[in-house]
């Protein structure tokens, strides 16, 4: 527990009658990548929230660097908020020095796309370079935990390339990394998974754990879309994979059945699901009590 840089025991937090993190526990070390999957409304921000001390848990406890996250322990990780944290109206070498001297830090070395825009206002650039500069600053202060709240939320599947080329740079020099995300392929690039769904962390590790023996059917037809409509009617969980049908979950026998009665003619069989399929399933499961 000692090489812990951030955990959660337990932590609910309620606003007035609605609860949007129920007892929920966690934890990141040192050099690892932790991806938090959800929906958006699952309660991955709130729990972020909770983690840096922004807000207080209604129960539960939270530990940054061994102690309550106070201003001291916020001063020893980088944050990303969905928002970005930047001044729109501050142009991007101002964002930089303000930052610097909130942390008492160095300025960093600009790279060349943000070197170019360095006296442009910040609301005059790109979303694209915004995410750059909001993690350039993150990491001017050399933090030893890397919070990113959809940091590749908006941008161009090139960026988002980029910026997990240089999450991954920091957990391989030992700064330990929490990101969150509703992409789930995404899970990928971590080294460990929290699921969290209605609030709850509904499952917890690798993406083969989660998966574990959970499959998929997938269905075979040239009449794929009139195949996606009849199951969808029957009421199944039904998905399309491009032009691929695919149910999470499912008796074969089931997705036959439903399709012969449509007048269809498929093959189905049994593939191994994916991580999104067995996300569906949780969410189909009744929450605990």
């Amino acid at each position: 527990m000692s090489d812990v840089l951030i955990g959660a025991e337990g932590v609910t937090k309620r606003f007035g009658a609605f609860t949007a993190v129920d007892s929920v526990s966690m934890d990141v070390n040192p050099g690892e990548i932790v991806g938090l999957l959800g929906a958006n409304g699952a309660g991955k921000t709130t729990l972020i929230r909770i983690l840096l001390g922004l807000a207080l848990p209604t129960e539960g406890t939270v530990t940054a660097f061994g102690r309550t996250p106070d201003r001291t322990t916020r001063g020893r990780l980088g944050y990303v908020p969905q928002g970005l944290g930047l001044w729109q109206t501050l142009t991007v070498a101002e964002n930089i020095s303000f930052a610097a001297a909130a942390f008492d830090a160095e300025p960093p070395v600009l790279e060349p796309a943000l070197d170019a825009v360095e006296h442009r206002l910040v609301g005059k650039i790109g979303l694209g370079l915004q995410r750059q500069l909001a993690f350039t600053i993150a990491l001017a202060h050399h933090p030893e935990l890397l919070v990113l709240d959809e940091p590749t939320s908006g941008v161009d599947p090139l960026s988002r390339a980029r910026l997990w080329d240089a999450v991954h740079d920091q957990a391989e020099q030992g700064t330990g990394v929490l990101v969150t995300t509703h992409y789930m392929q995404e899970a990928q690039q971590c080294d460990r998974l929290i699921l969290m769904s209605h609030g709850y962390a509904v499952a917890a590790g690798t993406e083969r754990e989660i998966i574990g023996t959970t499959t998929a059917v997938e269905v075979d037809t040239p009449h794929w879309a009139e195949a996606f409509a009849a199951l969808d009617q029957a009421g199944l969980p039904v998905t399309l994979n491009g032009t691929r049908v695919r149910l999470a979950d499912t008796p074969p026998t089931t997705v036959h059945t439903a399709l012969t009665d449509a007048g269809i003619t498929a093959t189905v069989h049994e593939v191994p699901a994916t991580l999104e399929e067995k996300m569906t399933v949780i969410d189909r499961q009744p929450t605990p009590a």
